[in-house]
């Protein structure tokens, strides 16, 4: 069994995640597709790990638009942990059939049942069908339309649903958005420009074959994992199983079976047994050392479940409690610091362990490069780390 250093991994990361100055590309559609989807949970981090990745990042917001908006080779779609990515149209079936099928029932059976605890209807799941049915009708009609806008055309849409009756965490949520979730998991609708700028998540909902003409292809659920799995090892690998089950979100079983079926090899890692592709075992010649900045939840940060070969012991200083990765400082394949933007506009950094004079001063050249870019743009994460927090200060 081949042994694979931390250092390689690194090498291969700087070069597979197209970070390092000789890796970068033109195209923001290569960079979703081969980073298997671009998180979109913090709708900034989106653009901002988009441009760290281009030839010529000043162009990234324009570039994503246009692919999202415009030519529509693009679409944002809940999959992964239940979480929202940026990926690729050929990617959609996969992630679809691997990730997303499975949470469909149980989020329609939850829901039905929140209409008939509600006295909304006796007969939830008809009322809920005769509704999704008027709210596409209606988006068909119009093209693209908001959550609001929509609550006002489609009746039903307007209820309230409670939650939480008794806790300190009660509260209400609009039928609106319950149905629009549904109706985007099941991928009949899709979340499409939003009502301000980059850095908004208020989105514009479209019918789901404006990007796709007769809907997303099926995929038998084996057969997407394969597919997934395979695609994740390309720009992942090596990576453990826990890493693998952790970012997707599947059972322990489904992990297997799927590594199982890529044919996957077997390598030591240093912090145990770990998985390539066949034929990806040989070795990668580290690039030039290279300096970039990272947003929240950028895919590189939440790409694996095992974090010691790049974060050492930096987990809880750049992670919140929840796991969510916050805006990153990365040196040759490690993330060493973590940065984040003022009121002012001004990038304040702290770089967590001694780098060098060199580095020091490649990181701030960095900093300086991404506060003229950002300018009159301010970008607050949506899970910010208490070091965010105290840098932003």
């Amino acid at each position: 069994m081949r042994r694979v250093s931390d250092g390689e991994r690194r090498a291969r990361l700087a070069v597979r995640h197209h970070l390092a100055p000789r890796a970068r590309v033109n195209d923001v559609v290569e960079v979703a597709g081969d980073l298997v989807g671009l998180h979109g949970s913090d709708p900034a981090s989106v653009f901002l790990s988009a441009a760290a990745r281009l030839k010529r990042p000043a162009g990234a917001v324009a570039a994503l638009e246009r692919a999202l908006y415009d030519e529509r080779t693009l679409v944002r779609t809940l999959c992964m942990r239940r979480t929202m990515f940026v990926v690729p149209l050929d990617l959609v079936p996969v992630v679809q059939a691997a990730c997303t099928d499975p949470l469909v029932p149980g989020e329609r059976k939850r829901l039905v049942r929140m209409i008939e605890d509600h006295a909304i209807a006796t007969d939830g799941t008809r009322w809920l069908r005769e509704v999704e049915a008027k709210t596409v009708a209606e988006l068909e009609a119009r093209g693209e339309a908001t959550g609001s806008e929509l609550s006002k055309a489609v009746p039903g849409l307007g209820e309230q649903l409670s939650f939480g009756e008794g806790k300190t965490w009660a509260g209400t949520v609009g039928m609106s958005k319950r149905v629009l979730f549904l109706l985007s998991t099941e991928q009949r609708i899709v979340r499409g420009r939003p009502k301000g700028s980059w850095t908004s998540s208020q989105y514009r909902w479209s019918p789901m074959e404006a990007w796709l003409p007769g809907g997303v292809p099926s995929m038998a659920a084996e057969t997407a994992r394969t597919e997934l799995t395979r695609r994740w090892l390309a720009t992942f690998g090596p990576a453990t199983a826990a890493d693998l089950k952790w970012w997707t979100g599947w059972t322990v079983a489904q992990t297997k079976a799927a590594l199982a079926a890529v044919g996957a090899v077997a390598v030591e890692l240093e912090e145990g047994a770990g998985w390539v592709l066949p034929g990806d075992d040989g070795p990668v010649r580290a690039p030039a050392p290279w300096v970039a900045l990272l947003p929240a939840l950028d895919p590189t940060t939440m790409g694996w479940r095992e974090r010691v070969w790049y974060l050492r012991d930096h987990t809880k200083t750049l992670f919140d409690t929840n796991g969510n990765a916050g805006p990153t400082v990365w040196l040759d394949g490690r993330a060493v610091g973590a940065w984040a933007q003022r009121r002012s506009g001004e990038i304040a950094h702290q770089l967590l362990e001694d780098v060098g004079r060199d580095a020091a001063t490649a990181v701030e050249a960095a900093v300086a490069q991404l506060e003229a870019r950002l300018g009159d743009v301010r970008v607050t994460p949506r899970f910010p780390t208490p070091l965010q927090r105290k840098l932003s200060s």
